[in-house]
C-alpha cells in the first residue's frame, strides 16, 4: 500500500505565500480566537489517541488556545469522522483521520453518511506506524511459526480482536490470514484499548495491536509478542522478527494517520494549521515522542495528502473485495 512519505517543504511555503483575499488573510492571522475541538474517533489508548494528544498539545502551545480532545468512538472511526464532516467549516473542529475512517470507509460501507474525499479537507499527514502481532499467554506459541502451526491445527477455534470492522488492524489481519492460510474468527471492538483489555483477559486470543496499547503488557508478561508488522525490526523490540522474515514474504501492516477538517474550511486556515503541524513534527522532541510509539513523522502538504487518499482508496477497493470485505 502506498504510504505518504514526502515532506514537501516547498509546497508548505508555496501555500503560505499564495495571495489570499484581505479578509480571509486577516481571519487566518487572527485564528484561533477560541478553543478548537479535536475529535479522536476512537476511545483513549492506541495510536489515534496518542498522536492527536501529541499534536494538540503542541498546537495549544503555539496558538495560545486550547485544542480540546474529544473521543468519539464507534464503527471503526466513522462515527467521530462523520461528526467532523458535518461540522461548521471554520477551523474550530478537527479530526485525527485513520485508515478505517478515511481510506477503507467508503469501500466497506456504501451507505456511509459522509464522503471521505468530498466532505473532509486534508490538513497534514502525521505517520504510518506498524503494529505488533500479540497473543494471550495461554496460546502455546513462542514464535510466529509456532502460532501458524497451532492455528492450522485448530481451525476456527481462535478469535482475534480489532478496533473495529474496517480498521487497519482488521484489514491487515485478514490479509495475513489469506497469505498464511489461517482460520481465525474476527471480533470487532470500539477501539484498540477495549480490544487489548479483552485480549489480556483471555476472551480473545490474538490481535495486531499498536505499540502504545500493547508494549507495557508485553513487558509485564500479560501478552506475548510474536512478530512486528513493519518492513524492518522495531527499535522498541529489536529482538522481535518481522512477519515478512518469519515466513510471509512481502507482508507489511501499518496504520495511517492524518489531521483533517470539514470540507470548505478556509484554505488560509488549513495552510496555517499545516505549517504548524509540519513544524511540530520536525522537532527533535516530537520525533522522539513518535519513536516511542513506533512511528516516524511523515508530514505532507494538503494537496499531497489528498492525492494519497484518492490513490489509496482506488488501490484498496479491489483488495477488500478479494478478501470478502468490500461492497
Amino acid at each position: 500500500m502506498r504510504q505518504i512519505t514526502d515532506i514537501a517543504a516547498v509546497l508548505f511555503a508555496g501555500v503560505l505565500l499564495a495571495p489570499f483575499p484581505a479578509g480571509a488573510q486577516r481571519a487566518a492571522d487572527e485564528y484561533p480566537t477560541r478553543p478548537v475541538r479535536f475529535v479522536i474517533p476512537y476511545p483513549p489508548g492506541g495510536n489515534t489517541d496518542v498522536f492527536a494528544r501529541l499534536i494538540g498539545a503542541r498546537l495549544s502551545e503555539r496558538f495560545g488556545q486550547q485544542f480540546v480532545m474529544d473521543n468519539r468512538p464507534g464503527a471503526a472511526g466513522t462515527v467521530g469522522s462523520g461528526l467532523v464532516a458535518q461540522s461548521a467549516p471554520d477551523g474550530y473542529t478537527l479530526l485525527m483521520g485513520t485508515f478505517g475512517s478515511i481510506i477503507a470507509a467508503r469501500a466497506l460501507n456504501p451507505r456511509l453518511q459522509y464522503d471521505p474525499v468530498a466532505d473532509l479537507a486534508p490538513v497534514c499527514s502525521i505517520a504510518s506506524p506498524p503494529g505488533i502481532l500479540v497473543v494471550h499467554p495461554s496460546v502455546p506459541a513462542a514464535t510466529f511459526k509456532e502460532f501458524v502451526a497451532y492455528v492450522k491445527a485448530n481451525p476456527g477455534k481462535l478469535n482475534y480482536a480489532s478496533p473495529g470492522a474496517g480498521s487497519w488492524n482488521h484489514f491487515f489481519f485478514e490479509l495475513l490470514k489469506q497469505r498464511a492460510g489461517l482460520d481465525l474468527v474476527h471480533v470487532p471492538y470500539k477501539g484498540i484499548g477495549p480490544a487489548v483489555t479483552d485480549l489480556i483477559g483471555g476472551q480473545v486470543q490474538a490481535s495486531i495491536a499498536s505499540p502504545p496499547s500493547s508494549l507495557q503488557h508485553v513487558r509485564a508478561g500479560r501478552l506475548r509478542a510474536l512478530a512486528y508488522t513493519g518492513d524492518a525490526r522495531s527499535p522498541l523490540l529489536p529482538e522481535l522478527p518481522t512477519i515478512a522474515e518469519s515466513g510471509v514474504p512481502g507482508y507489511r501492516a501499518a496504520g495511517w494517520f492524518a489531521v483533517l477538517a470539514p470540507a470548505r474550511t478556509p484554505k488560509v486556515i488549513v495552510a496555517k494549521l499545516n505549517a504548524e503541524i509540519a513544524r511540530a513534527l520536525e522537532t527533535p522532541e516530537m520525533r522522539a515522542a513518535l519513536a516511542q510509539e513506533g512511528a516516524d513523522a511523515a508530514p505532507a502538504a494538503p494537496e499531497a495528502v489528498a492525492r494519497s487518499i484518492r490513490e489509496q482508496i482506488d488501490e484498496l477497493a479491489p483488495v477488500l473485495r478479494a478478501l470478502g470485505l468490500g461492497k
